[in-house]
């Protein structure tokens, strides 16, 4: 590969980045303390403050108190410089979220798939709403990242197949860029909350962890030397048809709910199960499995929860012996409900039959971990393309 020569253009660019990404990180920063983070003396610092902000990426934020001289001026990442777009696409809702630069949040709209028809005319709606909810121009968002059930082609981006979510296919992809714009980004809803879970979560900062996702559906994002490993087809992490030695194999593969450990771990496992530790919940009338898991923890039911822990265990054991992660976290409506109590115990059932020991965390994101995640994959491509274009 041909190496780029250190032109001053260049050598601008990079330090231009390395500015907004500590401004971004760090908060706002003075000059100062900009030139101490870079390596950059105090009159390259005040240039490059001067060229971002004459582009409109980097504002005044205010002051800091000095001693005996005047106040220091705090320079900040422009929050209005560049928005993005995250959605979560579930068979019964589509919810959308309008991020700054920053991050910050500044709408979100939920809207039902049943108004507006086909997903390409549901995208459109709901970013539309968030959008006027946000008082910005849909041109203005850079990226959007939508998080779906199902399969997604690393090759081409489009869906594959989705059980809950018939209608999103190929071609759904091409339809959404046309209305849109090219940086339209369809990705499973599992590795989106693996994202989520690196930026604010138990996976904090690491670069090699699994999530595993238990609810009515199971499904296993994996974070591999930072990146995530979705297979040559985008069916890595679909743990749910992992053969379990006691649970019979899928006689066909396409049916929805047949896989070995999801018949192991599944909701009408879990119900079965609370039901055979004497659970006593509402919720095992409305089929809630998180909420079936929460009344366990809070009753102290000791063999329900030692039970699912071990079932569990099935699974981040085959992870831990092929991929050896060293960290798997449980998220998901079981993972949340069942907490750190839950975690603990199925660590200790892994440690039992899995030579490597992972260590096994409960989620530590608030709130929709897929539409954060999703707002995490649309910042990540938004500022490669703002902040690498600053001279």
């Amino acid at each position: 590969m041909a190496q780029r020569p250190g032109t001053p253009r260049l050598l601008r660019q990079i330090n231009d980045r390395a500015a907004l990404e500590l401004l971004i990180t760090r908060g706002p920063l003075t000059r100062a303390e900009l030139g101490e983070l870079t390596g950059l003396s105090k009159v390259t610092s005040g240039q490059l403050l001067a060229r971002l902000e004459t582009r409109g990426l980097v504002t005044a934020a205010g002051e800091r108190p000095g001693g005996r001289g005047p106040n220091a001026a705090l320079y900040g990442v422009n929050p209005s410089s560049a928005y993005v777009a995250g959605l979560e696409v579930l068979p019964d809702s589509v919810t959308a979220a309008v991020a700054d630069i920053t991050g910050t949040v500044i709408a979100q709209v939920t809207v039902d798939p049943s108004e507006a028809g086909d997903p390409v005319r549901v995208v459109h709606e709901a970013v539309q709403r968030a959008c006027g909810t946000a008082g910005i121009e849909l041109a203005r968002l850079r990226c959007f990242v939508i998080g779906t059930r199902g399969v997604v082609d690393p090759a081409t981006g489009d869906v594959r197949y989705s059980v809950d979510l018939p209608s999103w296919h190929v071609g759904i992809l091409a339809g959404l860029r046309t209305l849109l714009g090219e940086c339209v980004i369809i990705e499973n809803d599992v590795n989106l909350a693996a994202l989520a879970e690196q930026a604010y979560g138990a996976a904090r900062g690491a670069d090699d962890f699994a999530i595993l996702w238990t609810g009515v559906g199971q499904g296993l994002g994996v974070m591999l030397g930072g990146r995530l490993h979705r297979g040559i087809t985008g069916g890595a992490g679909e743990i749910g048809w992992l053969p379990v030695p006691g649970e019979p194999l899928p006689s066909q593969v396409t049916a929805p709910q047949t896989g070995s450990f999801q018949r192991l771990v599944g909701g009408e496992a879990l119900w079965n199960l609370a039901r055979a530790h004497g659970v006593t919940t509402d919720d095992l009338e409305t089929r809630d499995v998180a909420g079936l898991v929460r009344a366990a923890v809070a009753a102290g039911n000791e063999g329900f929860v030692d039970s699912l822990a071990g079932r569990l265990a099935v699974g981040v054991a085959a992870v831990s012996v092929v991929l050896d992660p060293g960290l798997v976290v449980l998220s998901g409506d079981v993972g949340r409900a069942g907490g750190h109590l839950l975690a603990r115990r199925v660590e200790e059932a892994v440690a039992r039959v899995c030579p490597s020991r992972p260590t096994v965390a409960a989620t530590g994101v608030d709130g929709n971990p897929v539409l954060m995640g999703a707002i995490v994959a649309a910042l990540d491509r938004a500022r490669e393309e703002v902040f690498s274009d600053t001279v």
